[in-house]
């Protein structure tokens, strides 16, 4: 059995810029490893989160062009926390705009958790422009995952669900996103920031379950503004059902026949759990399924780092014997 692998070593960018491809919104962008490498476009989960220094390292500098972007409203994009002009198919727009900015053909996606909804959602779009996929943790953003988060988990984080529902009786998902989606939206900022700070503690329990610490330099912080401002949006897009109708990431698996997959997920991942990447290869002819028996949810689980390094590397070897 081959040795476990770590990420790449820290990589510093080449290209940097803010993009203006809305009258609304900037969008930050960074690109760094091989510059007439293969390209390969990280997409980061949320919805609301960002990049940082670390997901850069997924892939090997000397072979792939590694192109990162914070998707509208997040991270280094501006405005921080907007949501007018905000939805999954504007960041599908803003994905095909972006690779005619940086003159591509067709690239890599890697996504993870809401990373890999929207890497389905432009790929079911644009087959044409994927030449292969690396998937991590599914969400499909189905009702029935959302009400899991909401509701399901409750049998794990108890305490943190009382504190986030204020109380201990019977409160439907739907209900507790719109009474949260109301309170950040608030024009009382201490308002809005107090439900924001109850919803991401929330949030960390139950990220945290079973996980091991996440490495310096994970997080790119923002404090209680870059709180706020990273809950508007993951509430902008539940409790707008992520701008999908149900089913149409399952349903539209036909569109990726023919386009390499590997989807890598944590059987102790209780956040997406792995019933959902199951039926979503199951309904993919061609796709590979790894399940990481010690990973739960994040990306960084030294065994989850691993598998998705391997991953990366199997891509490799497919686009150099002209398989992808």
């Amino acid at each position: 059995m081959s040795s476990p692998r770590s990420l790449f070593p820290p990589l510093e960018c080449a290209y940097r810029a803010h993009l203006q491809l809305s009258s609304d919104h900037r969008i930050y962008v960074e690109a760094c490893g091989a510059s007439h490498g293969c390209p390969v476009l990280f997409l980061h989960g949320g919805p609301g989160s960002s990049i940082n220094p670390n997901h850069r390292r997924f892939f090997d500098p000397e072979f792939y062009r590694i192109v990162l972007f914070d998707q509208r409203g997040c991270g280094q994009s501006t405005p921080a926390g907007g949501t007018a002009g905000n939805t999954t198919q504007d960041l599908i727009d803003d994905i095909e705009r972006l690779r005619h900015e940086l003159q591509i053909e067709r690239w890599v996606l890697f996504g993870g958790s809401w990373g890999s909804t929207l890497a389905l959602a432009y790929a079911q779009q644009h087959p044409q422009r994927v030449r292969a996929m690396v998937l991590r943790g599914v969400f499909l953003a189905s009702r029935e995952e959302v009400a899991w988060y909401l509701e399901g988990l409750r049998a794990f984080v108890p305490e943190a669900w009382s504190r986030l529902s204020g109380s201990d009786d019977e409160v439907s998902p739907a209900a507790l996103l719109a009474r949260y989606h109301a309170l950040v939206t608030s024009a009382d900022e201490r308002v809005a920031q107090s439900a924001a700070e109850r919803w991401s503690a929330y949030e960390s329990a139950v990220m945290a379950i079973g996980e091991t610490p996440a490495p310096p330099g994970g997080a790119t912080g923002g404090g209680a503004a870059g709180t706020l401002a990273r809950v508007r949006i993951q509430l902008h897009y539940l409790v707008n059902h992520c701008f999908l109708a149900a089913d149409a990431l399952l349903g539209g698996t036909p569109q990726l026949r023919g386009i390499p997959a590997i989807i890598v997920q944590g059987r102790r991942d209780l956040v997406c759990p792995p019933v959902t990447a199951h039926m979503l290869h199951r309904r993919w002819p061609g796709s590979q399924l790894r399940m990481v028996e010690e990973a739960g949810h994040s990306a960084m689980h030294p065994a989850m780092v691993d598998a998705l390094v391997r991953a990366t590397g199997d891509v490799k070897v497919l686009i150099e014997g002209g398989s992808a």
